[in-house]
């Protein structure tokens, strides 16, 4: 679809926003809309994954029937049966009298399960039978009903992990799934989140009649680098406080004014939601950094435990303490052998037994200590023994980096081979004083 077709499906349904990751799902919604299979939007709650729904629906050929959006997760686990299947009178105490439940009410349009991870076990089950033939039967009766409801589903938790932990069905879940559609998050949408705010703050000037809300160049780079853990939700709640509180709209906002609003937020990592996309840096649990470090620790392992598996095998070789003797550099790393001195007789060459090797232990931070010198070799101890932080590594290096640059955090960037708004998030992540 081009471009032109996306942004008139945005002005229609008011998406803001010119990221690829958008653009991509709301190019699936539009082409899925036509047909009537089961869609399962994931993505972090606040992100605005009912937006979508409503573009289903209204592009569809039911677009003429009934549109109603249900909380899985906000109906008590004693009454959703009733509330989506309805009941009959005197079917549990209270129930004066008969009642239709939603899917019977939206017969011919579509049903919204919004928080669908958060339904009951055996509400699941005659979920998955309407799914698979359509039929239902209402609370307290034995009679079978018909319903041609198209079903559209989202959550914000994985759904795999909920089928691991016996919490959601395996079966529901593949037939949830038939297309799905990742919404995602603020943080990784880049200038769209200056977009939103600018609507935003639009919108509440004209509301309560003020003056519209101007950020500085910091400011707007801040704004940029918040990760917006409550996503589109807590932008707009920031925008509207801004709005309120800053008196003095003359100048722009600065960065120090605006971190004001903005919630500290730990550094902890988020769960990966279901599908997940193969270029989301959500997938993997590691920075690509990180990565480098484990693969770099784990190719230093591997060479030594090597290494002494080669020397073993010299030392009983006829010949292999003269080959010992001669590449001792070669198996420095992994302890100091002592020159090998073949015995004087015609008896197979018996090679000294090499001391044991000698470790150094050096401080995380303080790799050299003031007698280096004396220091012939250091010894690296096995890979259980070791205590070797990635994230300490990390921060060490963009130390480093930002007093090479005298605290530039451009060149620092460019320096560590990372782009300055990850540099940015790292110093934050941290805690690294400039």
């Amino acid at each position: 679809m081009n471009p032109s077709e996306i942004q008139a499906i945005k002005n229609r349904f008011g998406i803001i926003g010119t990221s690829p990751v958008l653009n991509h799902a709301i190019n699936v919604a539009i082409q899925v809309a036509a047909t009537d299979l089961t869609v399962l939007i994931t993505g972090e709650s606040g992100s605005g994954k009912e937006s979508f729904s409503k573009i289903i629906h209204n592009l569809s050929s039911r677009k003429h029937g009934p549109f109603i959006a249900i909380n899985c997760g906000a109906i008590p686990e004693g009454t959703i049966d009733s509330e989506l299947f309805g009941h009959e009178k005197g079917a549990f105490t209270g129930a004066l009298d008969a009642r239709k439940g939603y899917f019977e009410t939206t017969n011919g349009g579509t049903i919204f399960l919004d928080e669908v991870g958060e339904m009951p076990m055996g509400t699941q089950a005659r979920l998955l039978r309407v799914l698979e033939n359509g039929e239902y039967i209402r609370v307290g009766s034995s009679k079978v009903m018909k319903t041609n409801v198209r079903i559209v589903a989202a959550t914000n938790v994985n759904l795999l992990d909920a089928v691991n932990n016996s919490k959601f069905r395996e079966d529901l879940f593949y037939r949830l799934n038939t297309v799905p559609i990742y919404v995602p998050p603020l943080r990784d949408r880049g200038e769209d989140v200056l977009l939103l705010f600018r609507k935003f703050t639009n919108d509440f000037s004209e509301k309560y009649r003020s003056k519209p809300v101007r950020l500085d160049t910091d400011a707007r780079e801040l704004l940029m680098q918040y990760p917006f853990p409550g996503n589109i939700r807590q932008l707009k709640n920031i925008a509207e406080q801004i709005t309120i509180l800053e008196t003095d709209k003359e100048l722009p906002i600065t960065a120090h004014s605006l971190n004001n609003y903005l919630n500290p937020v730990q550094p902890a990592g988020r769960k990966a939601l279901v599908p997940l996309r193969a270029d989301d840096e959500s997938a993997n649990p590691f920075s690509e950094r990180e990565l480098l470090y484990k693969v770099l620790f784990d190719m230093r392992r591997d060479v030594t435990e090597l290494k002494k598996l080669v020397r073993d095998v010299l030392e009983n070789e006829k010949y292999g303490g003269e080959i010992l003797k001669d590449h001792q550099e070669l198996f420095s790393s992994i302890g100091n052998i002592e020159p090998v001195i073949p015995a004087p007789t015609m008896e197979p060459t018996r090679l000294l037994t090499p001391p044991p090797p000698r470790t150094v232990e050096l401080d995380r931070y303080d790799r050299y200590s003031d007698d280096r010198d004396d220091i012939e070799d250091v010894v690296h101890v096995s890979a259980e023994e070791e205590s070797l932080s990635l994230e300490d590594k990390e921060k060490e290096m963009i130390i480093k980096a930002l007093r090479k640059n005298n605290n530039k955090r451009k060149y620092a960037a460019s320096a560590l081979g990372i782009s300055e708004r990850t540099l940015y998030r790292k110093i934050k992540q941290y805690d690294i004083e400039e």
